[in-house]
């Protein structure tokens, strides 16, 4: 069919095949026009092909410029290099896009409805460190490089500060430590505060905040924030605080722009404990499917998804253990299957 949108899918590790294989049977019930080309990357790409990150699943990416993925097992302290954080390279998907909006009412939190946009390929996070052997321990020194471009930061900041406007954001909070890394977070604030007052300026309120104030603010009155945009790592740390206001990182998607590519995911871990008991929350990454299907701009059927989700757990009070329920996988697909066909 002609009407077809070519999407990569990458299923990934741990409950990542379970909660994939769910939401492509959602999407089915809803008529989303995707045609999947499924690969593989992470440990099960190093179990299949001896590679964390095939070339056969880059190839993909590059042919559809468009992935849904399942998450991926990143070893601790050693192993291989992040697949994630690869792909954002490979592709230069410079922004991380994570909403976190109050699904199940009635929380320690209520009613949030935040956004954290986070610069994805600077700063510290980039992971350029190595050690400097004094004496008999290699390890005696622990050095790290953080390097951010004005360019890279404009470039940002723009995505961002478009989606505010798009979206009908009110205020857009810049999140730095530059009373302390003058330089390296200096220029992104910099760099926000000359781009508001020469493009933006009325279209939406600019706040500034130093990071540490800014955690704290988020958990005392997470209500005074609308949009934060921050850098790299920074934002890795605030969209996981930002997470936990509406349950957790299940309930987090997370969306990764370039300018050629997009790349969808769940953004919690492959939870190998409970991976083939039939028992993890898929809603994370549907959520990521719902932001997809906005991405490719079908609005109607993301809003239909994201209906039927809210429907599911609050009117037919049909939720995954995690969420205080007893459903399994398997019963919560099948029930917003019934909602959204």
């Amino acid at each position: 069919m002609s009407n077809t949108i070519p999407a990569t899918l990458i299923p990934g590790d741990g409950i990542g095949p379970e909660i994939v294989d769910a939401t492509v049977a959602v999407l089915a019930a809803l008529g989303a026009p995707f045609e999947w080309d499924r690969q593989i990357a992470g440990l099960g790409g190093v179990e299949s092909v001896g590679d964390p990150l095939p070339k056969a699943t880059l190839d993909s990416i590059r042919r559809t410029r468009l992935a849904l993925k399942g998450p991926l097992e990143t070893p601790t302290g050693g192993g291989y290099r992040s697949s994630n954080v690869r792909l954002r390279e490979e592709f230069q998907l410079y922004a991380n896009l994570r909403p976190a909006q109050t699904i199940i009412p009635g929380g320690r939190f209520d009613k949030i409805d935040l956004v954290v946009v986070r610069e994805n390929l600077e700063g510290l996070y980039i992971g350029h460190e190595h050690y400097v052997k004094i004496d008999n321990d290699p390890h005696a020194v622990a050095m790290a490089t953080g390097i951010n471009t004005r360019a890279g930061s404009r470039r940002l900041l723009e995505y961002a500060f478009e989606h505010a406007v798009t979206t009908g954001r009110k205020k857009v909070t810049i999140v730095h430590k530059a009373n302390i890394m003058k330089a390296l977070t200096g220029i992104f604030l910099e760099t926000g505060l000359e781009l508001y007052e020469r493009k933006y300026k009325g279209q939406f309120e600019l706040d500034t905040v130093i990071i540490d104030a800014c955690a704290m603010k988020l958990v005392l009155n997470p209500w005074q924030f609308d949009m934060l945009v921050t850098t790299n790592l920074f934002g890795d740390i605030l969209s996981d605080l930002v997470a936990g206001l509406v349950g957790g990182l299940g309930m987090a998607p997370g969306a990764n722009i370039g300018a050629d590519a997009a790349i969808f995911e769940a953004v919690h871990g492959s939870a190998p404990d409970i991976a083939g008991k039939g028992i993890a929350n898929p809603i994370a990454i549907l959520l990521a499917a719902a932001m997809m299907l906005d991405h490719c701009k079908l609005p109607d059927m993301a809003t239909r998804l994201r209906t039927a989700i809210d429907q599911t757990l609050n009117v037919d009070n049909i939720r995954t253990g995690d969420l205080g329920g007893k459903a399994s996988t398997a019963e919560f697909t099948a029930a917003l299957i019934r909602r959204v066909s």
